[in-house]
């Protein structure tokens, strides 16, 4: 069994788009997956003059993955309605959800989609509890779970500073494998929009 670590953010556009290359290292037989989330973007109202650049990157993104960027998510942030990104409630709710049952790479994907092809206010409460009820998860847990979710999101996100100081990483999405007795870093930016050549790669590595 390989062991691979990997370091995302919810808001982070490129994990969004490396999102059909991580269903596939979770559903590849002889690898063990776990995420590490990094709190990208603590609570932060977005200037409107930057936001010009996120729709660019976003098109980007779109280009390399072929992943889609939802009308209502475009409206929004081109819209001068205040617009605030929140990785660490994000990152609490995925927490949550994981704890409660939910496949860490199907939480991670809902919350993508909520945001990039929704447009959802991920950043209140209620989106997210619309988020859970989305997965029929009961709601009262959910409520207690957010209530009491953000010392495990330190400690979560110190487990993920460290690893990534430790391997001298600073961005993401970023995967490791231990690969016998050494550290691999997965290029998993060079396989975007290539789902068949990912595939490939990781059979080699086994």
């Amino acid at each position: 069994m390989v062991k691979v670590y990997y370091l995302f953010d919810p808001l982070c556009g490129w994990c969004y788009g490396a999102t059909p290359l991580i269903d596939v290292l979770v559903n590849t037989t002889g690898f063990e997956v776990a995420f590490h989330p990094g709190g990208m973007i603590p609570r932060l109202p977005i200037e409107p003059a930057f936001r010009q650049h996120i729709l660019q990157a976003d098109d980007r993104i779109a280009s390399e993955t072929h992943m889609p960027f939802g009308q209502v998510y475009k409206d929004r942030v081109l819209s001068k309605d205040e617009l605030i990104l929140d990785s660490y409630l994000t990152t609490r709710a995925f927490l949550v959800g994981v704890d409660m049952g939910i496949a860490p790479h199907v939480m991670l994907k809902s919350i993508q989609q909520a945001h990039y092809v929704n447009g959802a206010k991920l950043d209140e409460i209620a989106a997210l509890r619309n988020l859970a009820m989305s997965l029929a998860l009961d709601l009262n847990e959910w409520d207690c779970g957010i209530e009491l979710s953000e010392p495990k999101l330190y400690q979560a996100l110190e487990a993920s500073h460290t690893l990534m100081k430790e391997y001298e990483i600073s961005g993401y999405p970023s995967v490791i494998a231990e690969i016998g007795d050494e550290l691999k870093r997965l290029p998993i930016s060079a396989y975007y929009g290539n789902v068949p050549g990912w595939e490939a790669y990781l059979k080699q590595l086994k």
